[in-house]
């Protein structure tokens, strides 16, 4: 993200607090680039690799491991076969269906086979935190500086903004929902022909537990429910929760 970069504070010497200072913005930016850059691959392996999820109606949960951090999950909820089981892992993939937030099951094998038009797929994955930030956190200190100021009116009170062309987010959105107390809604949704191919091309990501970054990619069309889309799948991740 060259175009992103801050400019020097300073026009003459620079102190060494300034340094470090430049140094930790510039970190905080090359993070944000290599999270930024999965959302358009990860929309096409959420729906290249429904399909071969191998589903699974079993109801037991396994507990899994992520750093500092301890799931129980239903087998059914968990996306891949492989991941079934009880014990550590680097990162937990699930899938949900909306409203119910709940796993693969017979009468809803439509929309996990993707051949609901009437259902929703939600994608979760939980992994180790990047950034001290999550996406919400992001807002004020990274993407106002991103996004062009106007806004186009979106569904139920939200805001769309377009990246500036310099800001390195190509054929992507930022969406933006104020709450009154609590902090703004903020996704990233793919637009263009990348958005209409993906099954899931909005983005948001959330801090839970201890030490878990949880990122959840959902369709566009769900941004007329962005209050109770939040609301539920945060419950939803801090319910699978379990204390080390």
């Amino acid at each position: 993200m060259q175009a992103s970069r801050p400019q020097p504070a300073v026009t003459a010497t620079v102190r060494p607090p300034d340094a470090r200072f430049a140094r930790r913005v510039f970190a905080v930016f090359a993070a944000l680039a290599i999270v930024s850059l999965g959302l358009a691959a990860a929309a096409k392996w959420s729906g290249a690799l429904l399909a071969s999820g191998g589903h699974t109606t079993a109801t037991a949960r396994h507990e899994i491991v992520i750093g500092n951090d301890v799931l129980a999950v239903p087998a059914n909820a968990i996306r891949f076969a492989a991941a079934r089981r009880d014990g550590e892992a680097e990162r937990l993939d699930l899938y949900l269906d909306w409203p119910a937030l709940e796993g693969y099951r017979e009468p809803a094998r439509a929309v996990f086979n993707h051949r609901d038009d009437g259902g929703a797929l939600l994608f979760l994955t939980f992994e180790p935190r990047m950034m001290s930030r999550d996406m919400s956190g992001r807002l004020a200190p990274i993407y106002r500086h991103l996004i062009a100021p106007q806004a186009v009116d979106g569904p139920a009170g939200l805001a769309v903004h377009a990246f500036r062309p310099t800001a390195g987010y190509s054929d992507e959105v930022l969406v933006i929902g104020e709450r009154a107390g609590r902090p703004a809604f903020v996704a990233r949704c793919l637009t263009g022909a990348a958005g209409r191919e993906s099954l899931a091309p909005c983005q948001r990501d959330l801090h839970v537990g201890r030490d878990l970054s949880l990122v959840y990619r959902f369709p566009a069309g769900l941004l007329r429910d962005w209050r109770s889309l939040d609301s539920g799948v945060e419950a939803r991740a801090r319910g699978f929760l379990r204390e080390p």
